[in-house]
């Protein structure tokens, strides 16, 4: 526009300001700002306004405030934007402060410090100004509803839900996610069932609802509905990223590969999410050098790909390659979190690497500040039960500062097997029992350990009690994985 030789307008240098809040770039904010002022229109409201929303972004909030004090004239936008810094920097005294102040509220006045409040946790507040507003469009409602699923609470979520007037798609994608967070997949999905107008978010939102509560056939079946002519609906990265998150669930290789080769026949591009994604299913199915290549061609490296080719290399017994991805995504300056180090310890448990293990355990929170979950417990016990250590493994589920699943204590009673130690046996057999009552496996291997210490006296109880609870506990059929 300058070498065409003309001169920029108020709005013109409003939206270039804009352009540099979300880069961002301090060097053309700069010079940005100078041109204000040589055109002068440093009292105009719409660069201004636009360099306070700039300011709160690059230098804080002094500055921002120092400018807004400063500006000759105001209007809600001003205002709503210097409410939405404060939000912005956790300032939530100072928010309500500007809020009370301001001559002319809107509905975004409104819903930001409703957001604002709900984002903090302060459910109470942000219902009780939701209750007072004069007006309320889909965003207040959604605001809401996104507060009580944010806290867990959806029984109130489905309340709000309901007394709603005009039902966006956000509103429904909402509620479905907020199911699949609490783990009510049959609820999310007779929401799904009720939607008129599906788009692509709704149909991604109950996708990946069924593979993040560990139902991936009902996703991949999800899935397929989707592709039918009759929906007219195109998959797009999210939508593969799940379906193949699904596939890597069941070792289902050649779904997977055919769900790859879908991806280009309908236009979408192989980028680092999806990558990520295949690098995941190749490592569960046994393809290592596979998800290496993938790997290896990634544009960016970042936590999940990390995380997601450690633990891939854990599970097939890679443990060297663990640790040397772990130490080079350290060196990129990326900080590990729990799922990292599942795949660490997975990869020290099937290598027998016991002292690795327990130095790996012993360093998460006290270096990479990672609090140990019920998950690296279960294979540490698993890890020192197999490696004889089993009255170290019962030690560590007593220390555990959360209730172990039945995954810690079917770990300890397979140790004892292994062992023959009848003591530890019968009460991990005990915890599994109140745990699982309705499964055989812990029964059975109960009765194997008393066998092999010659109790057999205890054995014959323990098989007499089995068959009282016949129609009660059931026998999950075996099964091999090629």
């Amino acid at each position: 526009m300058h070498r065409s030789g003309h001169h920029p307008d108020p709005f013109s240098i409003s939206a270039a300001l804009k352009a540099c809040a979300r880069i961002p770039s301090r060097r053309s904010a700069s010079a940005i700002h100078a041109h204000v002022f040589k055109y002068g229109h440093h009292s105009h409201l719409y660069p201004q306004t636009a360099l306070l929303d700039l300011y709160s972004k690059l230098d804080g909030l002094e500055s921002a405030r120092k400018l807004f004090d400063e500006m000759p004239q105001r209007n809600v936008v001003s205002w709503n934007t210097m409410l939405s810094s404060y939000l912005r920097a956790g300032e939530l005294e100072s928010a309500r402060r500007v809020f009370d102040e301001m001559p002319v509220k809107d509905v975004v006045s409104w819903n930001s410090l409703v957001s604002g409040y709900a984002k903090a946790g302060l459910i109470d507040q942000s219902l009780d100004l939701f209750q007072r507003m004069p007006e309320r469009n889909s965003a207040s409602w959604n605001g809401i509803i996104s507060a009580y699923v944010d806290i867990g609470d959806m029984g109130m979520a489905r309340k709000v839900f309901n007394e709603m007037p005009v039902r966006s798609s956000v509103s429904w994608i909402t509620m479905i996610s907020g199911y699949s967070q609490s783990g009510d997949v049959v609820l999310a999905r007779e929401l799904f069932d009720k939607m008129e107008e599906r788009d692509v978010f709704a149909w991604n939102a109950m996708i990946a609802c069924y593979v993040q509560n560990g139902c991936p056939r009902d996703a991949i079946g999800l899935f397929n509905r989707m592709n039918k002519p009759e929906t007219n609906v195109i998959p797009d990265e999210m939508t593969f990223s799940s379906a193949i998150s699904a596939c890597a669930q069941l070792s289902e290789m050649r779904f997977g590969l055919w769900i790859e080769s879908h991806m280009a026949c309908v236009g979408v591009e192989m980028d680092d999410h999806l990558g990520t994604a295949l690098i995941d299913l190749y490592s569960k199915c046994g393809g290592v050098e596979k998800a290496f290549e993938l790997f290896n061609g990634l544009r960016k490296r970042d936590l999940v790909s990390y995380s997601a080719m450690i633990l891939g290399c854990g599970i097939n017994g890679r443990a060297t390659d663990a640790m040397d991805l772990f130490d080079e995504m350290l060196h990129e300056n990326i900080v590990p979190n729990s799922v990292t180090f599942v795949g660490l310890l997975a990869a020290f448990k099937h290598a027998g690497l016991l002292q690795e293990a327990r130095r790996c355990f012993d360093t998460m929170w006290s270096e990479h500040k990672v609090k140990p979950s019920v998950d690296h417990y279960a294979i540490m016990v698993d890890l020192l039960g197999r490696s004889g250590s089993v009255e170290e493994a019962y030690r560590l589920i007593k220390e555990m500062p959360m209730k172990p699943h039945v995954g810690v204590w079917g770990a300890l009673l397979q140790a004892c097997r292994l062992h023959g130690n009848v003591e530890l046996g019968e009460i991990a057999a005990r915890s599994c029992f109140e745990l699982e009552p309705e499964s055989s496996g812990y029964y059975i291997l109960l009765a194997h350990i008393y066998a092999e210490a010659g109790e057999w006296e205890k054995a014959k109880r323990l098989r007499m009690a089995m068959a009282d609870k016949k129609g009660f506990i059931c026998k999950v059929p075996g099964c091999s994985w090629v």
